[in-house]
């Protein structure tokens, strides 16, 4: 039995809306089956049925305000089974030990699950910031040179793409900040307690041909294929 578990993919869950795109799904697809894990999407319509072995909290819509004590906005949306989802995920993976990845809105749902709180929209907040939406590398991220997210990108700073008005603003319980942009903006998260539990706010999964941040999708499933403690306080496309 040891031995088949060795020899299997990890299974790791990625969690969706029940709206996404064929193409995006094909890129969260494509880059964690090269890593080497098997995807397997979670959205309301698609609950969880198997035991994991990482999860990637993906990205979407915004997160609901009442979850994080912030200001509704009606020009948003919003799926609140969703949020339901994944923080029920949380709370049943964080303590399992299980490797965990946030990407856009997965990094600030990891925040909102360990008491943090968000920026709603960076342009109304900050009005002298332009913030840039673009699917191509065009924004350059500062990286903490001691974290564990620089030591899986091998890099001080990258080029990123940029899909997302809303942020972390101040860190969640056992979090740390990890990456900046040029206008002190948070880009990354991640725990000081936990194994591997890191948010970023770009997506790698769109930048298939970088290698770099390919790595971060692999250092996920490398670690969902290790073996594991719990962790303490102190595949087919569809």
């Amino acid at each position: 039995m040891a031995g088949e578990k060795r020899g299997r993919r990890p299974l790791i869950g990625i969690t969706t809306s029940d709206q996404k795109s064929r193409m995006a799904w094909w890129c969260d697809w494509i880059s964690v089956w090269r890593a080497g894990g098997l995807p397997l999407r979670v959205s309301p319509a698609r609950p969880l049925q198997r035991e994991l072995d990482g999860l990637i909290i993906g990205g979407g819509d915004d997160i609901g305000a009442q979850r994080y004590g912030g200001e509704m906005q009606l020009d948003v949306r919003i799926d609140p089974a969703r949020d339901e989802l994944e923080l029920d995920l949380l709370a049943t993976c964080l303590p399992r030990g299980l490797p965990i990845l946030g990407i856009c809105r997965g990094a600030q749902m990891i925040n909102i699950h360990l008491g943090g709180s968000l920026i709603g929209d960076i342009q109304s907040t900050y009005r002298h910031i332009r913030n840039r939406r673009t699917v191509l590398p065009r924004k350059r991220v500062e990286i903490d040179p001691y974290s564990r997210l620089a030591e899986i990108l091998n890099r001080r700073y990258c080029q990123v793409n940029s899909l997302h008005h809303q942020a972390v603003d101040r860190p969640g319980e056992g979090l740390k900040v990890v990456a900046r942009d040029r206008n002190e903006l948070v880009q990354a998260i991640e725990s000081e307690h936990h194994a591997f539990l890191i948010g970023v706010q770009w997506h790698p999964e769109m930048m298939l041909f970088s290698r770099s941040q390919q790595r971060l999708i692999r250092a996920l499933v490398q670690a969902a294929g290790s073996p594991r403690e719990a962790a303490t306080a102190s595949a087919d496309p569809q």
